[in-house]
């Protein structure tokens, strides 16, 4: 069977799927922008859109220009593809940023599984959410002018998946009835506790059972809530003179908008409530290996996870995976993984207050909440394990939409 896989940054959502798909002697091709990480017996090919989004352009349609632009590339690049005879069998694509539009224009009878991440709304997800936002007269028609691209998208796929249900009900009904809810797993072997485990550094050991509070995002930002979790800490470290904070996240933006001042959030908070910090404490270690992050998770007493209405991150069910007592918001995608009191607990996104007597009490008394830590692994691995829920799903459906079932 060949199977071609689309994602502007390899591998992505598609890591495991592909790597499966190779091992069963299948001969793959991954199209894509920027190849994180290796793809070993995956035959990678780059892709670039000539140019970006003209700055003359409505601003209403620069996501649908920049959309166009990449599926363009795509176009080309799958043209190139068939012209040294490959024909796919099967394509799979995140379709989110244009890059699926095109490819049926090219090979107009392979089934197309398209992965549908987001679809953008005015009311009841993530914009006006964040209390600290400015929403403007603007917003309403820019947000919905976005959706172009999964709409368009949705006629070139012949199925969609998306991670969760939540993101799933916020597509319209006649979408929705073709897409399945299937997460692309947690490698639950790799993400385990370790009641012993030891971390090294900023010169610092860290031991797990000591009061180590952790938070991950892939960067540093509102939508993740580090303006709320930084906000909390002066209060927490001064009633637990013990307690040592491990933030992991780089500087820049993945979701809504960098600081007016230019600065970035890191620095924005910094300034905020630094003088009530002691920094040798707090310890902002940037973006990490997959290993080292997991040995974070690992040594946390509690691990606060804080998001907008908006996807779900990978780092919320790793920490669930590695065992990690969760402190995270009563937001939509988070409730459908974390049930209050009994895998975890959730508080007010904006509720400064409670999050820190939360996280006091959390460390204060860790064995009052230790069944939490157990059950959440346990629901990981029920719901989201990759070798015995995910993967075998995942490789299901790709078999379906390539015989044309309906899955």
């Amino acid at each position: 069977m060949n199977v071609l896989f689309v994602h502007q940054n390899a591998p992505a959502q598609f890591a495991h799927v592909a790597l499966r798909l190779v091992a069963e002697g299948h001969r793959v091709v991954y199209l894509t922008q920027l190849l994180m990480k290796p793809l070993p017996g995956v035959d990678v090919r780059p892709y670039q859109r000539h140019r970006s989004p003209s700055p003359e352009t409505h601003h209403y349609l620069t996501d649908l220009e920049f959309g166009v632009l990449n599926g363009q590339a795509v176009y080309e690049a799958c043209r190139s593809l068939r012209a040294e005879g490959f024909d796919p069998d099967v394509i799979v694509g995140h379709c989110g940023w244009g890059e699926t539009l095109f490819i049926k224009d090219v090979w107009p009878g392979t089934p197309v599984l398209s992965y549908f991440e987001f679809f953008y709304r005015y009311d009841g997800a993530d914009v006006g959410f964040d209390r600290d936002a400015v929403v403007n007269a603007d917003d309403p028609p820019r947000i919905r002018a976005k959706n172009a691209i999964p709409l368009l998208a949705f006629q070139t796929a012949d199925w969609g998946v998306t991670p969760t249900l939540w993101q799933k009900s916020g597509f319209p009904a006649y979408m929705q009835e073709r897409i399945t809810v299937l997460h692309e797993g947690i490698d639950t072997a790799r993400a385990a506790p370790d009641p012993d485990a030891l971390l090294l550094a900023k010169g610092q050991r860290f031991n797990a059972g000591e009061e180590i509070i952790t938070y991950v995002a892939r960067n540093l930002e509102p939508y993740r809530g580090f303006h709320i979790f930084m906000r909390a800490l002066p209060d927490v470290l001064r009633r637990r003179p013990n307690a040592r904070v491990l933030i992991v996240g780089a500087e820049g933006v993945s979701y809504g908008t960098h600081h007016r001042s230019g600065r970035t959030w890191k620095q924005v908070m910094l300034d905020e409530v630094g003088a009530g910090l002691d920094l040798d404490r707090v310890h902002f270690l940037g973006h990490l290996p997959y290993e080292q992050y997991i040995g974070i998770l690992k040594v946390s007493a509690v691990h606060v996870y804080l998001t907008f209405p908006f996807v779900l991150s990978w780092s919320c069910l790793e920490a669930l995976s590695t065992g990690c007592l969760l402190l995270a918001s009563d937001t939509q995608p988070v409730e459908e993984v974390i049930t209050d009191g009994e895998n975890g607990i959730l508080c007010d996104f904006h509720d400064i207050e409670a999050l820190t007597e939360r996280l006091v009490d959390i460390l204060a008394n860790p064995d009052a909440y230790a069944a939490l830590r157990r059950r959440a692994r346990e629901r990981c691995i029920e719901s989201f394990d990759l070798e015995t829920v995910s993967l075998p799903r995942y490789l299901r459906l790709i078999d379906e939409v390539r015989q044309g079932k309906t899955p």
